[in-house]
């Protein structure tokens, strides 16, 4: 990947467009994860939902079929394999991909009409739907498997479910990104963790979710010290402060194009469209006020 020039993209696209773009659809997206609609279509199929990741990982992987826990850990790239390997090895037989999939729409329709109201079926949202799903359809998925493996699916025929599928697509795009991101620049699943607590980005107990132990976590520390990356507190150098900004300014890069494909009016009247709705999902308080995201943070 060569070095982003904070420039605006050959389509127009203005780079903190590209950020916000995320920004905002992010939590229409993760409300899959959050939603209590979305828990009774999985407890309706078997699955546990005293807490939410024996959900998560079979609704996130279910494009992907029915693979094993090693495919899931690559594609995830952040969690620890034994925690993948404690939800995932026995998803399947729970309930199918296939089910999960209908799941998932039934629980977004459910869980869109409680927080949108009767803006669901509005003129602005599915104005918004038709110019996310032109992005996403924009979408260049080669080496991408959680988009290429969301892309494939059919796309729902309600624009409100079209708004929640482009959002994932798009999510997902920008989410394969940064782990290229993240390989070009030497930081393996814990470090990049451990990387991004060091610049403040979310507490490391907010990290701790994804399920690496303390020795691991401090392991980890330990390398990104031997490089300059840390200090003996755990807190980024220069040259750590340096390598996040490029992570993130490389995946911002590699996220730009379905954006391009809108140009800066088209993604302009999007982020104006998405705003109110943004705000419902937020005040909605399904979802947890700091992520391992660094949103509004980075």
């Amino acid at each position: 990947m060569g070095e982003y020039n904070g420039g605006i993209g050959a389509g127009g696209v203005e780079p903190t467009r590209v950020r916000q773009l995320w920004h905002l659809l992010e939590p229409l997206h993760a409300v899959l994860y959050y939603a209590p609609e979305v828990f009774a279509q999985a407890a309706a199929l078997g699955h546990d939902t005293k807490e939410r990741w024996p959900t998560y990982f079979p609704y996130r992987a279910a494009p992907l079929g029915a693979v094993g826990a090693e495919r899931v850990t690559s594609a995830f790239y952040s969690f620890n394999p034994s925690m993948v390997a404690e939800y995932v090895d026995s998803a399947w037989s729970v309930a199918s991909p296939a089910a999960m999939l209908e799941a998932r729409m039934r629980g977004i329709d459910g869980a869109y009409r409680a927080i949108f109201g009767d803006r669901t079926d509005g003129a602005e949202l599915a104005e918004a739907a038709a110019l996310a799903r032109r992005a996403a359809e924009a979408a260049n998925t080669a080496g991408r498997p959680l988009a290429a493996a969301n892309a494939a699916l059919e796309w729902p025929k309600a624009p409100h479910l079209q708004l929640w599928h482009a959002a994932t697509i798009l999510r997902e795009h920008r989410g394969d990104g940064h782990i290229a991101a993240l390989l070009v620049a030497g930081l393996d699943p814990v470090e990049s963790l451990v990387s991004f607590a060091a610049i403040g980005a979310a507490s490391v107990e907010r990290f701790e979710s994804r399920g690496w132990s303390a020795a691991q976590w401090t392991a980890a520390r330990e390398r990104l010290s031997a490089r300059g990356l840390v200090d003996e507190d755990g807190a980024a150098t220069e040259a750590g402060r340096e390598l996040r900004h490029r992570v993130e300014q490389d995946t911002d890069r590699l996220a730009a194009a379905p954006w391009q494909s809108l140009g800066q009016e088209g993604v302009d009247r999007l982020a104006d469209l998405l705003g109110d709705f943004w705000v419902a999902v937020l005040s909605s308080g399904l979802l947890p006020s700091e992520t391992t995201l660094g949103i509004g943070r980075v």
